[in-house]
């Protein structure tokens, strides 16, 4: 592995809401002297420190090759069950799949940390499919053998989407308006930006620590 002041990240998912913040933040952040940003397609960044990679998703580790060494993973990677068109299968891929087989590379290339965005209710045996999903692809990285492992929960993301959610909208709005509701037990269901989800994952890989933690929603919310 690389020194301290000398690492090498490697982030997926960073066109979304919390990975573009997160993205902003390695590129900048002099404890990298290269960031490797996982694409499906080109969105000509230039940036000295970052190294945008087109990749197949469906094709780790091959598609990974050209990196030949990394220190911390970054996986934000997730969608919904509408931008998948209503398939389970597709989002059980992009939300399980995809960052399992991520970690995996991480493995075989002895990272030292990942870091993964799940979500608030994450839970193997719950019968809720995304909270299930969400929760088996804990459990299932949790397997691995990478130094430091850390699950990020974050309850309803507050930020400014690309595409159209008018249904998201609306409860975020209500989420602001109740706001002051949320303490105590119940500050890990309030909204949270997604520039803290981003920060505190920033926080954490910068932590001497070994072994699997799960961050909640209420942590990241300060």
């Amino acid at each position: 592995m690389n020194s301290e002041n000398h690492r090498i990240a490697v982030i997926a998912g960073s066109t979304g809401l919390v990975g573009h913040e997160l993205l902003q933040l390695l590129q900048n952040d002099s404890t990298y002297d290269k960031v490797y940003c996982l694409v499906r397609k080109s969105s000509n960044l230039k940036h000295p420190r970052v190294t945008e990679l087109v990749i197949d998703f469906d094709r780790i580790p091959e598609s990974l090759s050209e990196i030949k060494s990394v220190d911390d993973i970054y996986c934000c990677l997730g969608t919904t069950i509408k931008t998948v068109g209503g398939s389970k299968e597709a989002f059980r891929k992009v939300d399980h799949d995809y960052p399992l087989a991520l970690a995996k590379w991480g493995e075989s290339m002895n990272a030292k940390k990942l870091l993964v965005i799940s979500a608030m209710g994450a839970d193997a045996n719950s019968s809720i499919f995304y909270n299930k999903t969400k929760g088996e692809m804990e459990n299932d990285i949790s397997k691995l053998k990478i130094e430091s492992i850390t699950f990020f929960r974050p309850s309803l993301l507050i930020g400014d989407r690309k595409e159209n959610r008018p249904g998201e909208k609306i409860g975020i709005a209500i989420a602001k308006a109740l706001s002051f509701l949320f303490i105590g037990p119940l500050k890990n269901y309030k909204g949270i930006h997604v520039a803290k989800v981003a920060a505190a994952m920033l926080r954490a890989s910068k932590q001497q620590v070994s072994g699997m933690a799960i961050v909640l929603s209420g942590e990241m919310n300060i």
